[in-house]
């Protein structure tokens, strides 16, 4: 096995653990990947898994996970937004336009994004956190395609 394929499967686990993760808390009703349906179509929300308040034209249901359920780097990025700062990415803070509409319709300008790093990545990564005005927060490892809504602190 060549240097760059050894590289590019570490790469491959150190992204995969997290979806897992996050796949496992959904087999038991702790979370999901959030947004669009995917091939098996829309499904109900489990047994103790609140749909967001927010309007109809946030896509599919928005499963809520507990913040502790999230990974390190999450928690951290938490953290930071809940001290106001200081932020490592220039971009972390800036307006998230919610054009995938994956999340509750609001005015431009309600929600704020923020990095989450992921190590072994050259550079910001596909890993973020939305934060609304009104104090909810999003998750999505996968560039905005899914979204949980996070609980707790």
């Amino acid at each position: 096995m060549t240097l760059g394929r050894r590289l590019r499967r570490t790469l491959l686990a150190l992204v995969l653990a997290p979806l897992l993760a996050l796949t496992g808390l959904a087999a038991c009703g702790g979370g999901s990947s959030g947004g669009d349906a995917g091939a098996s179509g829309p499904s109900a929300p489990r047994t103790g898994v609140r749909q967001s308040s927010g309007t109809p034209k946030a896509r599919g249901a928005i499963r809520e996970v507990p913040a502790s359920s999230l990974p390190a780097e999450a928690q951290r990025t938490l953290k930071l937004i809940a001290a106001g700062g200081p932020f490592p990415y220039r971009k972390d803070g800036t307006t998230f336009g919610n054009r995938e509409r994956r999340l509750p319709a609001e005015p431009n300008g309600y929600y704020r994004e923020y990095t989450v790093p992921t190590p072994g990545s050259g550079d910001r990564g596909a890993r973020r956190v939305i934060a609304g005005k009104g104090g909810e927060r999003y998750y999505t490892q996968d560039h905005y395609r899914s979204f949980v809504r996070v609980t707790g602190g």
